[in-house]
């Protein structure tokens, strides 16, 4: 672990004064209620200060969920203290980027240094973007992705039938399918959860309220036949008061507290920009108006980290790929006339639009487009479905750590001859302070069918301008085509003579591989982010006398038949990837190669272990940066 104890925290912290609540008195004292309040100013000044170290440093993180939720941890922590065998002392929390709350409690248990909180999701500081049991002292459990938590402590209720244990949930994490088929077991073996949702009609792309008209949390629950209690967390003592009924009564309970996001905080509050992290100078001004004037010279003091190298053989130009995918359709789509596109084409967002490049299409033609809500399954499925006529396309997108929560209902469209063109950006490790659960690793996983089977193409261009030629080359192809793009951002390729590899002129061909160098010491295997990475090192082993060959298999799942042949014949094949070791390209490539008896020396590198936070840091961490493809390279012509 890097050292992350170099100043004092700038927020008196030791300020807290850890109070004992008896749940079955349901009415605060003067000091009681002081003292709660002057714990929760003083955690909600805490949070917006070390988020905002993230926002500084450039890894970004979210302050509006944690936040928001102060006065409900609090009290938690008070009533934990009370009555430690009443309950299961852990702050389950769906919303996992409301981390901040997990870090800030385990430094107030004396499980964290203060000093660490302002190494908020840095790189190596086991503070990443959502809570990983096992690698963060104090945190308790490990949240994985949005909605998944409540599912999984039924079986913890099961496992503490005589405890009360605690959900902290939001309307956004009440939207994943999880929820409804949770609601039901909870309610039909009355287990004693108790949820604590935070309803602020705030997610990232908008406002429930607007793209799901019809969705009401607290109806919804009351349908699954959960008792719902419906008030406003910033009376705290109405909400002591409503927690202390619900922790008291049998079975499960739902508190859905109405609430503006990142309330109080001038210039965010209620809107979307209060799902992420807060900026800088909203920060700088929110503490100094709440006379912290410590918190606000250290957050000016932060100084960005960039990266500190050169890499060789791309552009001095980096594009965000999720984003020029969205401009890649809008050029096709500009081409069709206004009928033909209300007819033939229909996008799809899941709350991500503006992650995942779909926020272009939404603006250029919004007719075709539908703002819908956080439910992955439901959204591919009726995308697919209007893709099932002969000629009509759905496009669809969200994240590549999600992919897995819909393989069921890729099957089906499959099953249906379904046209979907699906893009999954923020795939593999790069730029993902998120960290574990947020890694696009498993994109293999898309092509789950049989060899006769509807066909199914995966691509992952390397850059801005194969990206735009492979959208222009595959969007009217029939089938199910997954694009997928990372978070951060990736040069150009140039070729020998410093060229755009992918300028004008290129035309992508799906199924075929691409020499980018040509070598005869071996050849090195990547696409997507990988790539240019690659061919760094390419350049770098080329200048030390080993001439290695690149080449970028932009469809992953096709043999190029004509390009096996020819890197089988070659010393050494490795491949290198941001994908799952176990289920990524290597894992198929090798037993290509046997296939046709082809035996050169061969090697993978891919993604192995759990993240280290941070940004570029991911890779050297996975043993995929320039440096360790040049040892493993070294190695096999040794």
């Amino acid at each position: 672990m890097t050292n992350v104890v170099e100043r004092s925290f700038p927020i008196d912290l030791g300020a807290y004064k850890p109070l004992a609540l008896d749940p079955s008195n349901p009415t605060l004292t003067d000091e009681q209620r002081q003292t709660l309040k002057a714990n929760i100013q003083l955690c909600r000044d805490a949070i917006v200060f070390f988020t905002a170290t993230g926002a500084a440093r450039g890894v970004g993180g979210h302050t509006g969920g944690p936040y928001d939720t102060v006065p409900e941890v609090v009290i938690l922590d008070a009533l934990f203290r009370g009555a430690p065998d009443k309950f299961v002392p852990i702050f389950f929390d769906e919303a996992g980027h409301r981390v901040a709350t997990q870090y800030l409690m385990a430094a107030l248990h004396g499980d964290l240094p203060f000093e660490q909180l302002a190494h908020y999701r840095e790189a190596h500081s086991r503070l990443p973007g959502h809570p990983e049991l096992g690698l963060t002292p104090g945190v308790k459990f490990s949240s994985g992705r949005l909605g998944h938590v409540w599912p999984y402590i039924n079986g913890v209720a099961m496992a503490n039938p005589d405890k009360v244990v605690i959900c902290l949930g939001s309307d956004g994490s009440q939207q994943e399918g999880n929820d409804a088929e949770a609601a039901r077991l909870a309610v039909a073996k009355n287990l004693n959860i108790k949820l604590i949702i935070d309803d602020n009609d705030v997610t990232i792309a908008g406002h429930p309220s607007e793209y799901l008209p019809g969705f009401s949390v607290a109806k919804t629950l009351t349908g699954h036949g959960v008792s719902v209690n419906v008030g406003d967390p910033e009376d705290i003592d109405d909400l002591y008061r409503r927690i202390c009924e619900a922790v008291t009564t049998d079975g499960p309970i739902a508190l859905v507290n109405k609430r503006k996001m990142a309330v109080g905080i001038d210039g965010i509050e209620g809107s979307t920009h209060g799902h992420d992290v807060i900026p800088v100078d909203k920060a700088i001004a929110y503490l100094e108006k709440h006379g912290q004037t410590a918190a606000v010279e250290y957050l000016k003091n932060i100084q960005k980290p960039k990266l500190p190298y050169t890499f060789l053989g791309v552009s001095e130009k980096w594009d965000s790929n999720r984003n020029v995918f969205g401009d890649a359709v809008v050029s096709v789509l500009s081409r069709m006339s206004p009928e033909e596109r209300k007819e033939k084409v229909m996008c799809i967002d899941s709350d991500l639009e503006g992650s995942c490049g779909l926020k272009k299409i939404h603006d250029a033609y919004p007719d075709i487009f539908v703002a819908s809500g956080i439910m992955e399954r439901g959204n591919f499925s009726a995308a697919a479905g209007f893709g099932m006529e002969k000629g009509k396309q759905g496009i669809f997108g969200t994240f590549s750590a999600f992919l897995e929560m819909c393989i069921s209902e890729i099957t089906m469209a499959r099953l249906n001859y379904s046209n979907v063109l699906c893009h999954f950006s923020h795939c593999g490790v790069d730029d993902m302070a998120d960290n574990t659960c947020h890694f696009g690793l498993n994109n293999m996983f898309a092509d789950n069918g049989l060899d006769d089977g509807y066909e199914t193409r995966l691509y992952f261009p390397a850059d801005a301008g194969q990206m735009k030629a492979c959208v222009e080359a595959v969007f009217f192809d029939p089938g199910l085509r997954f694009i997928y793009s990372t978070r951060s951002k990736v040069p150009q390729i140039l070729d020998e003579n410093g060229n755009n590899f992918y300028g004008e002129g290129y035309t992508f061909v799906p199924g075929k591989d691409e020499v980018v160098r040509e070598g005869t010491a071996g050849y090195i295997i990547s696409f997507g982010d990988g790539l240019y990475r690659a061919l760094d090192a390419v350049e770098k082993l080329k200048q030390q006398g080993i001439d290695v060959g690149l080449i970028n298999k932009p469809t992953l799942n096709v043999i190029d038949e004509e390009m096996l042949a020819k890197v089988g014949k070659a010393p050494f094949v490795l491949v290198v990837e941001a994908l799952n070791r176990r289920t990524g390209l290597g894992s198929r490539f090798g037993s290509w190669l046997l296939e046709c008896g082809l035996t050169p020396k061969f090697a993978h590198l891919g993604i192995h272990k759990e993240g280290c936070g941070g940004l570029w840091e991911q890779f050297p961490h996975q043993g995929l940066d320039p440096e360790s493809i040049i040892k493993k390279v070294k190695e096999l012509v040794s």
